[in-house]
Parts: structure tokens; sequence; C-alpha cells
């Protein structure tokens, strides 16, 4: 529990670094993540024996990051995104042993990584320097505290099995204490950040927190399952306590899919629409 401990607080640190940053130091070390994290996607996919297409997501990958630099506009990771799953969907059709598996294998990083990714780097095109980093502390912070507060929640009083098949080891009641830190963390932050700018009602920090909270247990679900379909228990060991870049960050692109759509209407009530 300690090295876990120690770990944490050093991650901790390094992603306040790297928001209190921000502008390119964030944007880099955040890209370097995402890499590790479809690097560690593939990897344990192929020691499963799966035989996945991996030069369309890099090449994806490699492009977005310009494109979405030089246009800022969400669509043109899509157009990139579905190119890469044609290429895919060809080289797959193609082979001498065509394999529905391999196919949806090769695809599942550019929708559960890359895009979510790009959400988070798009919080950056606030002109506002606060509220690019509320953004960006809600897609880490609602998870990662619903992660935090579900451990010892569940180690303390867990005792009904939420999704046994999937995760033997998560509770009910870790469940509902994961949801609980997740709701008052967003409205611990709303009221910081109440403090030195307008902010749209609080009741909107509690549905954002809510539904993050429950896609951040989804995302950590969602990534149990391709563990146990690879036969692992972490994707990799980079981090003493946690596992690898996706163990860490499963939930959190899950949970930021919820606070970009929510970025997009608050910009949308800004302008007036």
């Amino acid at each position: 529990m300690m090295t876990r401990i120690l770990t944490g607080a050093g991650l901790i640190a390094l992603l306040s670094f790297a928001v209190s940053m921000g502008g390119w130091v964030f944007a880099v070390l955040f890209m370097i993540s995402l890499c590790l994290c479809i690097y560690e996607v593939f990897r344990a996919m192929k020691n499963a024996g799966n035989r996945p297409v991996e030069w369309p997501v890099w090449m994806c990958v490699c492009i977005s990051i310009p494109a979405f630099i030089i246009y800022k506009q969400s669509y043109m990771v899509l157009l990139l995104m579905g190119c890469a799953c044609v290429l895919t969907c060809g080289n797959v059709l193609f082979r001498k042993e065509p394999s529905l598996y391999d196919l949806m294998f090769s695809c599942l990083p550019l929708f559960s990584v890359l895009l979510p990714g790009m959400c988070m780097l798009s919080f950056q095109q606030y002109e506002n320097r606060l509220m690019q980093t509320y953004f960006i502390l809600l897609s880490f912070g609602i998870p990662l505290m619903g992660d935090t507060m579900a451990l010892f929640v569940g180690r303390k009083w867990g005792k009904r099995p939420f999704c046994p098949r999937v995760s033997p080891n998560k509770t009910v009641e870790g469940a509902l204490g994961g949801l609980a830190g997740s709701v008052v963390f967003a409205l611990v932050l709303h009221l910081i950040y109440a403090m030195f700018t307008e902010m749209p009602p609080i009741w909107h920090a509690a549905v954002v927190g809510l539904i993050g909270g429950i896609l951040g247990q989804i995302g950590d679900l969602f990534a149990s399952l391709e563990k146990r379909h690879c036969g692992i228990k972490d994707f990799s060991h980079i981090f003493p306590g946690h596992g690898g870049m996706m163990d860490r960050l499963d939930s959190v692109f899950f949970a930021t899919l919820v606070v970009y759509l929510y970025s997009l209407m608050y910009s949308a009530s800004l302008a007036g629409v």
C-alpha cells in the first residue's frame, strides 16, 4: 500500500506540474502518455495471440497532432480516425486468414485512447486560462478521486460484488463511495474556481461529477475486461503499485468525453447559441 501511495503522490505532482505549465509542456507530456497507452494496448493484444494492424493507428496519431494544432477542429481527428479504420479494414480483409477480432482490436485504441485524448487537448483552445485548467482538472480529478474513494471504501466496507465476472475485487459499496468522491471533487473544484472567475451554476458540477464518475467506472471495467481477455493483471509495470500508463488513464479517458461534451455546451451558452 505504501508503494502505491508514494507512486500516486509522484504522479499527482507530475500532473500538477503539467497542468500548471499548460501549453506545449502539457501537450507534449500528455501525447507521450497517449502513445504509451496505445503501445501497451497493442502489446497486450499481441501477447494474447491476436494480430492487430498497428500502422494505421500510429499514422493517425502522427497526423492528428499537427492537424489538430493547425486547424483546431475536432472533425479533423474524426476524419483521420475514419481513414485509419478503412485502412485497417482493408489490411485485415486481404489477409490469408482474416479475423473480425483482429479488426476490432486494431481499431480499439482509436476510440478508447486517441479520441478522448484529443478531447483532452482541445481544452487548451480556451483563451481563459482558468477554464483550461478547470476542464483538465475535472477530466482527471473526477475519475481519479472516484478510484481512490472506491479503493478505500471498498476495502473497509465492501461486501457485495459489483461486477464479479469482470473485476472480482470491486464492490457495490466501493462503487458508491467512488461516485460520492467524484461528485465531491467536482463540487469543491467548482467552489475554488468560483472565487477567481465567473462560473456556471454549481449544480452543473454535481451533474458532471456524477455522470463523469459513472463513465470513469465503466472505463475502469472496460480496461479490466481487456486485461482479462489478454490474461494479464496490468498493462505494464512502469508505475510501482499502479501498473502501466493505461492502468492509470483508463477511467480518465471515459470521463474526459463527458467533460468535453459539457465544455461544448458551456461554450455554446457563452456564445448565446
